[in-house]
């Protein structure tokens, strides 16, 4: 599966296989396996719906390594049920400040990674980080957010995950199980619409739901193949 994932050359590749009634989930960056994923969780519901493999729109339940995971169509979104990872505030590592070239406001760790906050939204999408410096941190990935100025959006996000083999992930579904947890104690609401700013970019409905975050997207099929 690693190699697979490899000569993939994506931000996460997802493998799956029946099991007890469900369907075992494992997620594979280009070099390392992680323990939670959104997008290829979601992408997974979508291709068993899409292909035939679960009645469309019947609720998906996954196996994995953060517990059992579902997926079921809900307003025109795949909706995912996954577990929320709290942030603790904690002390920046050493080169983080300097890594990511900007002041930090606030900085804390989650099961996975660090999530900093900073000065605003225009901050956010401006960061040129040294990937390189990045990469020596010990730490899955680093989530920086900001609260939105853009209308419609409650807060702004990317992930930057050099060290997983990730330099910069376009959208990242499981960094929305801290940010919600997160925004919700800073805005005081449960619900959000967010945006992860990467160069392309992606919405995230984010609803928070006691120790589990509830996540919103659609997938799209691009390209069938085959491996030989």
């Amino acid at each position: 599966m690693q190699s697979v994932a490899a000569e993939m050359n994506l931000s996460e590749t997802a493998f799956l296989h029946r099991e007890d009634g469900a369907f075992r989930l494992r997620w594979f960056t280009p070099t390392v396996e992680v323990d939670l994923c959104g997008h290829a969780t979601l992408a997974s519901a979508h291709v068993l719906w899409e292909e035939g493999h679960l009645p469309r729109g019947e609720r998906a339940r996954f196996l994995s390594k953060s517990g059992t995971l579902t997926a079921e169509a809900r307003d025109g979104l795949i909706e995912l049920d996954f577990p929320a990872s709290p942030t603790v505030p904690a002390a920046a590592p050493g080169p983080l400040a300097q890594a990511l070239g900007v002041a930090l406001t606030f900085v804390g760790t989650t099961p996975f990674d660090y999530l900093v906050e900073v000065a605003s939204e225009d901050v956010v999408r401006g960061l040129r980080p040294d990937m390189t410096a990045l990469a020596r941190i010990d730490t899955r990935g680093i989530i920086v957010t900001a609260r939105a100025s853009t209308p419609h959006y409650d807060f702004v996000s990317r992930f930057f995950g050099p060290r997983a083999g990730v330099p910069e992930d376009p959208v990242t579904g499981s960094a929305h199980c801290a940010l919600g947890p997160y925004w919700r104690s800073r805005l005081g609401k449960d619900a959000f619409l967010a945006h992860q700013a990467s160069l392309r970019g992606g919405d995230v409905r984010v609803k928070v739901a006691g120790d589990r975050v509830k996540l919103g997207g659609h997938a799209v099929t691009i390209l069938r193949g085959e491996l030989v």
